[in-house]
């Protein structure tokens, strides 16, 4: 389901935070943006996939929750043959076959069912990726703070 959507997500450093009595919610780890064969469409969050953990110094079994974009399966099930995740630790609370796929929020959607899924199920680190259009892909690592 594509829909139209908007939304915002607010970063901000651990000092400004303080400055407003804020409590952040997570830490962003590692982000990447990558290029893939455009040819081979779709494959963007793969190439992420590597290339964020590479950047965080982790391993996939580190993750503890993960969030991919399956804007079409075929997206999810290449990461998946690729990649190699425990299943039952990806997209828990449904993907964008289930929620919609808002074309503008699409990222910040993600991002947000990452956190509060971390936060339900009490876990710590959570990998976002998606794809971009044009070959590209981009991935974050997110540390969820107590």
């Amino acid at each position: 389901q594509i829909s139209d959507g908007a939304a915002a997500l607010v970063l901000m450093s651990d000092k400004k935070a303080e400055q407003l009595g804020l409590k952040p919610k997570a830490r962003i780890v590692s982000t990447t943006t990558v290029g893939s064969d455009p040819h081979l469409m779709l494959t963007g969050p793969i190439a992420a996939t590597r290339e964020v953990l590479a950047r965080a110094g982790m391993a996939l079994e580190q993750i503890d929750l993960f969030e991919v974009n399956e804007a079409f399966a075929a997206v999810i099930g290449m990461w998946q043959r690729e990649i190699g995740p425990d299943m039952s630790r990806v997209n828990v609370h449904g993907g964008a076959i289930a929620l919609g796929h808002p074309l503008g929020a699409s990222g910040a959607r993600l991002m947000t069912t990452l956190l509060y899924a971390l936060e339900t199920h009490d876990k710590r680190y959570g990998l976002q990726t998606m794809c971009c259009g044009g070959g590209m892909g981009t991935g974050t690592i997110i540390e969820r703070l107590n």
